[in-house]
C-alpha cells in the first residue's frame, strides 16, 4: 500500500515538472500572435482560429476526455457559455482524443461549445502544451486566451478546473475594460 502511494506521488511530480518544461520552452508568449491551425470538431466540422478574428477566444488544452479533472473543467466552462457570449468570446477545448472520442463527451456530458481533435498532437505542440508521458503524449492543462486582433493576452499554465472558467471571465472583464479607455 505505501509502495503504491509513493509510486502515484512520484508519478504526479514528474508530470508537474514536465508540464513546467515543456511550456517554458514553446509556447506563444503575451503579445504575440497566436498560431494558426485547423482542426476537426466533435461535430466533424473545420474549425480554423482565423474564423474568430474579431472576438476573444479562449483556447483551452486538456488531457482527456471523460476524467475527473476534464469533465470539471468543461461543465464550467458549458455552465458559463452565456458569460462568454455577452462577452464576446468563443470557448474552443482542445485535447489530442478523437473526433469521435469528443462526439461521445460532449453528448454524454451535455457541451455545446466546440472540442477540437489535435490528433496528430501538432497544435498542442505549437502552444507548448503537450506533455511527453513516455508512452502516450497529452495535452497539458493550460489555456490562451486570444483577443479579436489574434493576439495572446493571457496565459494560464497553473490551472484549476474547479475556478479556471470564473477567472477568465474575470481576465475578459479586466481587459476589455483597458481596451476601452
Amino acid at each position: 500500500m505505501v509502495t503504491r502511494i509513493l509510486i502515484a506521488f512520484v508519478a504526479v511530480f514528474i508530470v508537474v515538472v514536465v508540464a513546467k518544461n515543456v511550456l517554458a520552452d514553446s509556447a506563444p508568449a503575451v503579445g504575440t500572435v497566436a498560431p494558426d491551425f485547423t482542426l476537426s470538431s466533435q461535430e466533424g466540422s473545420q474549425v480554423n482560429l482565423k474564423d474568430y478574428r474579431g472576438k476573444w477566444v479562449v483556447l483551452y488544452f486538456y488531457p482527456k476526455d471523460m476524467t475527473t479533472g476534464c469533465t470539471i473543467e468543461a461543465h464550467n466552462f458549458q455552465r458559463d457559455q452565456a458569460e462568454y457570449a455577452k462577452r464576446g468570446a468563443v470557448v474552443l477545448g482542445v485535447s489530442v482524443d478523437s473526433v469521435d472520442s469528443h462526439k461521445q463527451f460532449c453528448t454524454k456530458e451535455g457541451l455545446n461549445f466546440k472540442l477540437l481533435a489535435d490528433t496528430d498532437k501538432k497544435v498542442s505542440g505549437e502552444y507548448g502544451s503537450l506533455m511527453d508521458m513516455g508512452v502516450m503524449k497529452i495535452a497539458a492543462r493550460h489555456t490562451f486566451l486570444i483577443d479579436p486582433s489574434g493576439k495572446v493576452a493571457r496565459v494560464y499554465t497553473s490551472v484549476d478546473p474547479n475556478k479556471h472558467s470564473a477567472e477568465v471571465l474575470a481576465a475578459l472583464d479586466e481587459l476589455q475594460k483597458t481596451a476601452a479607455k
